[in-house]
């Protein structure tokens, strides 16, 4: 009988490169919020994936990038904390976009992390072509000589089945790597994210949404209350969108607070299965002025 596998990995690369979308089909559901803005993701979110050979803990981090502000530095911080704690490290570089200086400085760099396996993953190969793909992988296995694996596939949802054969074959491959051991979460946990983090993320994306390229750093997201209902069939949720600047509290509320309600129906959709209830979402917008350069602001915001 083959042993039980439990361990940790990670995905690393530049800013919106897939990340937080691999880690969410891998787990089969989504634990990790997504935007085409860089810098979503802002915590070390855990998904669990279990298998017939074990359990799989996915840590989602931020986007290893120069920082400008304090929360930056701290993103980057949380970044190195993690890889020196995981089993498997996995670098990703899209199919449709060379190895350009970014991709080659983050490579090296997992030099410092002497106990992680390194496996290279080049993803979004449902939008390139076949040239294109043969030529990234050629590009990112010359990039180190310990690639435990190096894989190409797509992780967006398609009915091709190689791809979702691929997403199979990746899973294998890191939980082969990872140390022999009992799983660390029960069967049927997906995150160990509490609710009033989930909840606060998916406000977040749902804010995210349209908004100017300036805008998506100075988004953060608190949760005031939530209550259900005596009767069962409804959740109350207070919820404040925090920016840094009166001219972008205009912008996420709009003409009339038309932009608001629509960051508020999006959220509710995704919310309320997640509560398992109809939800009455109150969203109200405030500034905290710089917050992401102020260490006691970033305190109180949970950074």
């Amino acid at each position: 009988m083959t042993e039980s596998r439990s361990g940790f990995v990670t995905f690393v690369g530049r800013p919106n490169v897939g990340k937080s979308t691999l880690t969410n089909a891998l787990v089969g559901e989504k634990v990790a919020i997504t935007s085409d803005k860089p810098q979503t993701t802002r915590r070390a979110i855990r998904g669990i994936l279990n298998r017939p050979a074990g359990q799989l803990i996915i840590v989602d981090t931020p986007g290893i990038h120069k920082p400008r502000t304090l929360l930056g530095q701290r993103l980057n911080d949380l970044v190195e904390q993690v890889l020196g704690d995981v089993d498997a490290i996995c670098f990703l570089v899209p199919a449709t976009e060379k190895v350009g200086p970014g991709d080659r400085r983050i490579a090296a760099s997992l030099d410092g992390y002497g106990r992680a396996k390194k496996v290279a993953i080049v993803t979004k190969t449902d939008i390139a072509g076949r040239d294109q793909i043969t030529e990234r992988l050629l590009e990112v296995d010359s990039l180190r000589e310990d690639w435990a694996a190096v894989i190409p596939l797509s992780a967006l949802a398609s009915d091709d089945a190689d791809e979702h054969r691929q997403l199979d074959v990746l899973a294998d491959e890191l939980l082969a790597l990872m140390p022999v051991g009992p799983p660390l979460y029960e069967e049927g946990v997906v995150t160990d994210e509490s609710l009033e983090d989930r909840i606060a993320e998916i406000i977040r994306e749902a804010a995210l949404e349209g908004v100017r390229d300036e805008l998506p750093h100075s988004i953060a997201v608190t949760i005031e209350d939530i209550a259900e209902r005596d009767t069962g069939s409804m959740t109350d949720i207070h919820a404040n969108l925090v920016v840094e600047r009166d001219s972008q509290k205009a912008i996420i509320i709009g003409h009339k607070g038309s932009r608001l309600r629509d960051v508020g129906a999006r959220a509710r959709a995704q919310i309320e299965p997640l509560v398992g209830t109809n939800v009455f979402l109150k969203l109200h917008v405030r500034v905290a002025k710089e917050w992401q350069r102020d260490p006691k602001q970033l305190g109180r915001l949970g950074f």
